[in-house]
């Protein structure tokens, strides 16, 4: 047997999310049912660098399955895009030591948050990014950003429901991109909770407004309270950019 590891990107607009759900379309039930057909019927595992959210999109999910067919890994992308619908793709595939694995030997993730500005909603951009209508301090928000970078509990930046106990997480990095009429946010870390990027950002963005002071950031961290952080941002806008391994 050999282990493969793939580099998957996805539109997340028409899925219920990554992981498999009964009665529900998803990313992981897709790629096995690929799988599935390249294994002459055989059902075949995989494992992902972690879970999206329905509406969430990926430009570097990263998965790993066992197989005993010998494929050269130059063609595994091929093979698997033949069988795949058109809003998954496989970019890359390679084998690699059997003690890797897509969710336990990740050392660093990136997550990008998309936002467009404008009055009118644009129907090539609904499924894809936030629509902003009013002005943003950028400035604001990135020294509200400053002040939750490195190691600490990020409870307040959790959703309430997740199953997690240890919430300390290491934020490296928060960037700010803009380009014409749209806005990036950059989230790099060496793991996130349960919507940590998406309350994240929604706090980010009422500080942008002019909601709240740039100060607050620190204060809910501190609070390690979920209510004290700002709305959950909506799932359109948010990708899964890279896994570091």
């Amino acid at each position: 047997m050999k282990r493969v590891k793939c580099t998957v990107s996805y539109d997340g607009s028409r899925f219920a999310g990554y992981q498999v759900q009964p009665g529900q379309r998803t990313v992981q039930q897709e790629i096995e049912k690929a799988l599935a057909a390249l294994h002459k019927g055989r059902p075949v595992k995989t494992a992902a660098s972690g879970r999206t959210d329905a509406g969430v999109h990926a430009m570097g999910q990263v998965i790993h399955f066992d197989t005993d067919l010998s494929i050269p890994e130059t063609s595994w992308p091929a093979a698997l895009n033949s069988l795949l619908p058109g809003d998954i793709s496989v970019s890359k595939a390679a084998y690699a030591d059997p003690a890797f694995h897509a969710r336990y030997s990740v050392k660093e993730k990136e997550y990008r948050y998309r936002i467009y500005f404008s009055h009118v909603r644009s129907p090539f951009k609904h499924r894809y990014a936030l629509r902003v209508w009013y002005s943003l301090d950028i400035e604001a928000m990135e020294a509200a950003a400053e002040t939750v970078l490195g190691t600490h509990d990020f409870t307040s930046f959790c959703s309430a429901k997740t199953e997690v106990e240890d919430k300390i997480r290491t934020l490296k990095e928060i960037r700010f991109l803009q380009q014409d009429d749209e806005l990036v946010i950059c989230f790099k870390g060496n793991g996130f909770l349960y919507n940590m990027v998406r309350i994240l950002t929604g706090t980010l963005l009422e500080i942008g407004s002019g909601k709240r002071d740039p100060g607050e950031m620190r204060e809910i961290l501190e609070k390690r309270n979920r209510i004290y952080a700002g709305k959950t941002a909506p799932p359109e806008g948010l990708y899964l950019w890279k896994v570091s391994y």
